[in-house]
């Protein structure tokens, strides 16, 4: 089992395979347009321009689960991203990220990538996970710590 064996919705509605990012390295976020974190979209994406080409996706999941910080449409959100951070990176359907309807992409994100005191849940929205090439879990970031903080973990996956 790796992340590249799950199968998640385009923010259109289009269900794809993980499969395709086979080979790259991936920072998967739970995102939201509403949250004192959501700044983080134009650092996660200045990463994306730098790392792209040396093979790092990010890979965005909005989530309401927080405060109902991701109230809108996957359209609105979508075009959130778009207009006001210049996402180009992709940002996928809304989802679930704890609980019993949490995305199993997620669930399997936590089990390898406990957080704090071994805590299976996500804290809280921007909480991102670094994948390598090879689909293992290698690390957990809390929302507070910054994209351009995940540098050095970024390279070492690279």
């Amino acid at each position: 089992m790796s992340a590249y064996h799950f199968k998640v919705k385009k923010i259109q509605g289009e269900e794809v395979s993980l499969e395709q990012y086979e080979g790259k390295a991936l920072v998967i976020v739970n995102v939201a347009s509403k949250c004192g974190f959501t700044p983080q979209y134009q650092s996660l994406q200045a990463l994306y321009e730098e790392y792209k080409d040396r093979g790092l996706v990010i890979l965005g999941f909005p989530c309401n689960q927080f405060m109902n910080q991701e109230p809108g449409t996957n359209e609105e959100i979508s075009s959130f991203c778009q207009m006001n951070y210049g996402v180009t990176f992709p940002v996928f359907a809304k989802v679930d990220v704890n609980g019993s309807n949490a995305h199993p992409l997620f669930q399997y994100l936590c089990k390898e990538a406990p957080g704090l005191l071994g805590s299976k849940a996500v804290k809280w929205n921007f909480t991102k996970f670094l994948v390598d090439r090879n689909g293992n879990v290698v690390e957990r970031f809390a929302p507070k710590t910054s994209p351009e903080d995940m540098r050095s973990a970024i390279e070492s996956v690279l």
